[in-house]
């Protein structure tokens, strides 16, 4: 895998986001693959609504963000209501995330699923002001930092290279979450899980997220039995084994 990005891919455009778009797509069309099944990317035609890329084996399509520079906590994106309408309709496609340095090396490239998206990792950002040209319009952000580490599907990491059977495998840990509707807790107590940094865990190391938990539900009397359950839910859904006396280990 050729981790630089070709720059005569964008020979003949003026324009440096124009530049930047063909080459980064170039790139992810001949280095990338799908992670639902290893297929092959072809580049969607041109002006394709939500879509850069489709996989030739089973359709599943892709948008890619590119950028130079660091990937934060938060990306800008477009049109709040044009975004909150794609992750809640049945074409909300996937997305790759890539940044380059400097050299126009890639250091990271990830997969995050659709069914990683959900209206509260959307951020609406305050109106254009009326003395811009479009006065009154809302953008927003997509917080990355508000999706479990195990959605994002890193092909290049810190510009070290995964290999296609680990992230295969990762795709097929997380699928899981793709049928169910209510998503909120189950992504909290991942967050809670990766927080805490290592693969074997117990309950009680959970616990101690239980303060923060209680501010964020409110209504919930029993933070300690919502923690079960989603452990437990975790469990038979595969993510977790269990090792017993309340001791946990990731897959």
């Amino acid at each position: 895998m050729l981790q630089t990005l070709d720059l005569s891919v964008g020979k003949g455009y003026k324009n440096k986001s124009q530049i930047i778009r063909n080459v980064t797509e170039k790139w992810v069309e001949d280095y990338g693959f799908c992670p639902q099944c290893a297929g092959a990317l072809g580049q969607c035609p041109n002006n394709s609504p939500v879509a850069d890329f489709y996989c030739k084996y089973c359709g599943k399509i892709f948008e890619l963000k590119a950028k130079n520079g660091k990937v934060g906590a938060k990306i800008n994106d477009g049109a709040y209501t044009t975004m909150i309408s794609r992750i809640t309709s049945n074409t909300n496609p996937d997305f790759f995330f890539l940044n380059y340095d400097s050299k126009m090396r890639i250091k990271n490239f990830f997969a995050i699923p659709n069914f990683f998206f959900t209206p509260r990792i959307i951020e609406q950002r305050k109106p254009l002001a009326l003395t811009a040209k479009r006065a009154g319009w809302v953008g927003c952000n997509i917080l990355l930092d508000q999706i479990p580490e195990s959605g994002k599907l890193f092909y290049i990491q810190n510009y070290k290279i995964e290999s296609r059977e680990r992230i295969l495998k990762k795709y097929q840990n997380i699928v899981f979450v793709e049928t169910q509707k209510s998503k909120g807790w189950i992504f909290d107590i991942m967050h809670c899980i990766e927080k805490l940094k290592k693969n074997v865990f117990s309950l009680s190391d959970l616990y101690v997220y239980g303060k923060e938990l209680q501010q964020k539900y409110p209504q919930n009397n029993n933070i300690q039995a919502k923690i079960r359950q989603q452990v437990q839910f975790l469990r038979d859904r595969g993510y977790l084994d269990f090792l017993g006396n309340g001791v946990y280990c990731l897959r």
